[in-house]
């Protein structure tokens, strides 16, 4: 892994992590009633720190961008995935919370993770997968997942709903970033004219806007802590499984690199839990509303 990528994953992590954190505090002031809609997005246009979220967010997809032209997106995706240590920076600036055992623990499980599989599966680029049907298996039961779980959402009370939509949302987030890749690939080919000549630049562009608007709703209607964890953890999963499975990422797979790295993903999600989960994170103004139904009556 070079320099380049590590300080480019991390610097778009940061902005991520960041991005993340401004952005539900202004969500979670948002009215119900625009649950799952793009009226959410216009209503939130208008707060400056949502647009602040959303600017730092941007900054984050524009490295990320970058960082997936220079490695595999089986290298980056774990990268990616430590915006959450970042979020909690910020959210314990803000709540003045200590890290406390959980939240050295769970820094020390995402850390370890993230370096334990990327040093055992030793990810390098191969040759991708040309069949098309491949393409559209994985890309479709991605999406299939991402549409199961947000009509679940929809018919769930606010408890579970949030994680729900996180879950979605990662998936369609990881399937944005193998597309991405994609896309960056068509234009150093051939410029502006090939990479639009493709499908690939339209289908990033709908799912970060649906991925925006489920974050978002995930995000008005539950703490930080209930969606976060659940976004970090499902999009370095999904792009690992992209990678691996038709843009020709390769791992390591002789048996004790096998172990190690299925053993740092499970620390990873672990962590990501961990920290989710910690108190610093914001409460919001959902967890003190009764439980409620978010079907339409």
């Amino acid at each position: 892994m070079s320099v380049l990528v590590l300080i480019l994953g991390v610097s778009a992590a940061c902005c991520l992590g960041f991005g993340f954190v401004l952005q539900q505090n202004a969500a979670q002031k948002a009215p119900l009633s625009d649950f799952l809609s793009p009226r959410l997005l216009l209503d939130l246009m208008k707060v400056p720190r949502w647009l602040g979220g959303i600017g730092l967010m941007a900054a984050g997809m524009v490295l990320g961008a970058i960082t997936l032209g220079k490695g595999e997106i089986s290298l980056v995706e774990p990268l990616l995935a430590t915006n959450l240590l970042f979020a909690l920076a910020l959210s314990r600036y803000q709540t003045k919370q200590p890290l406390g055992s959980q939240g050295w623990t769970g820094l020390a499980l995402l850390a370890g993770g993230v370096t334990a599989f990327i040093v055992a599966g030793q990810p390098h680029s191969g040759h991708a997968v040309t069949d098309p049907f491949r393409h559209w298996l994985i890309i479709g039961v991605m999406l299939g997942l991402a549409l199961v779980l947000t009509t679940f959402a929809k018919r769930s009370r606010l408890s579970t709903a949030p994680v729900l939509l996180a879950l979605a949302a990662g998936l369609l987030y990881g399937v944005q970033d193998a597309l991405t890749r994609i896309s960056g690939q068509r234009f150093s080919a051939g410029g502006f004219a090939e990479l639009f000549a493709g499908w690939q630049p339209y289908g990033v562009l709908v799912l970060g806007v649906t991925g925006l608007i489920l974050v978002q709703s995930a995000f008005e209607t539950a703490p930080l802590r209930m969606s976060l964890p659940a976004l970090t953890a499902a999009q370095p999963l999904a792009g690992i499984l992209c990678g691996v499975g038709f843009l020709g990422d390769r791992l390591r797979t002789d048996t004790g690199a096998l172990a190690w790295e299925a053993t740092g993903l499970a620390a990873v999600v672990v962590g990501i839990v961990l920290l989710g989960l910690h108190p610093a994170m914001p409460r919001g103004t959902a967890e003190t509303e009764p439980e409620r139904d978010l079907q339409p009556h």
